[in-house]
């Protein structure tokens, strides 16, 4: 399938590794321009090269830094002419006991996972508009529907940006504009954070990464850990003009896990 997006510009931020990896492996796939985000420039370098090589055609550039920081935003966005896919993605907040957290805690999940999201929405939407195309997708995570206790961190962050989206994507002004704005969540993928979590859970329990691996599996019913590609692959689908009826909707990735009718 054709998704119609051959030729557009995508801007995928935290997309060194892992889920946004994934989503902008398979935009490049489209034929999508990409300007790639994160924090070290010597991964994001190697990261290009490999799109580049994935499709020629296409022109990858990148910028490097933390997207919470709004110098790194302000270059994010004016390094494509224009953009007409937003992936927004970022790293989430530690895990931990909220007795221990402190206002400069909360302040970072903010900053990271709900305000920075919000304000590149804020400097792209408009310009998506008047051009009559624009497709966001907030990379957040299935603890929105199912919060997970020792992150509540991630629960308020995200929260607060899912609740922002569902007003903001259903504004006459996007939504008639072909302007769509959803969330992807995904659950348990084999990604570095996922392989870090087992190990310290391993450690604290005195089990094998192994044998914690196999206890998380054994909650999924699909049987498995979700890959980067596959989740890439729905995200491209939501930049598609296919997707263009979609919109304020909450995607989850989590092979079943979930276990609520809603």
């Amino acid at each position: 399938m054709d998704f119609g997006i051959h030729g557009r510009w995508a801007i995928v931020c935290a997309a060194s590794q892992g889920l946004g990896k994934g989503c902008a492996i398979a935009l490049a796939k489209e034929g999508v321009n990409l300007v790639i985000n994160s924090r070290r420039q010597e991964t994001l370098d190697a990261v290009a090269q490999e799109l580049r090589a994935l499709n020629p055609a296409i022109e990858v550039r990148t910028v490097a830094g933390d997207i919470s920081d709004q110098a790194v935003r302000d270059a994010v966005l004016s390094a494509p002419p224009q953009v007409d896919i937003l992936v927004n993605n970022n790293g989430g907040p530690p895990p931990g006991d909220f007795r221990d957290w402190n206002r400069d805690d909360w302040i970072a999940a903010l900053d990271a996972n709900m305000l920075a999201p919000i304000t590149l929405i804020q400097a792209c939407v408009d310009g998506m508009a008047e051009r009559g195309f624009g497709r966001i997708v907030n990379i957040t995570s299935s603890a929105v529907k199912a919060p997970i206790d020792v992150l509540g961190l991630s629960n308020g962050a995200r929260s607060g940006l899912t609740g922002f989206v569902a007003g903001t994507a259903r504004q006459s002004g996007l939504a008639s504009r072909n302007v769509t704005i959803n969330n992807l969540l995904p659950g348990a993928f084999d990604t570095q954070r996922l392989r870090g979590s087992i190990d310290k859970a391993a450690s604290k329990s005195g089990r094998t990464h192994d044998e914690v691996a196999q206890a998380r599996l054994a909650a999924i019913p699909a049987g498995r850990f979700g890959n980067s590609e596959e989740f890439g692959e729905v995200c491209a689908f939501l930049c598609s003009r296919q997707a263009a009826y979609m919109t304020g909707q909450n995607v989850l990735l989590d092979g079943g896990t979930y276990p609520g009718t809603f």
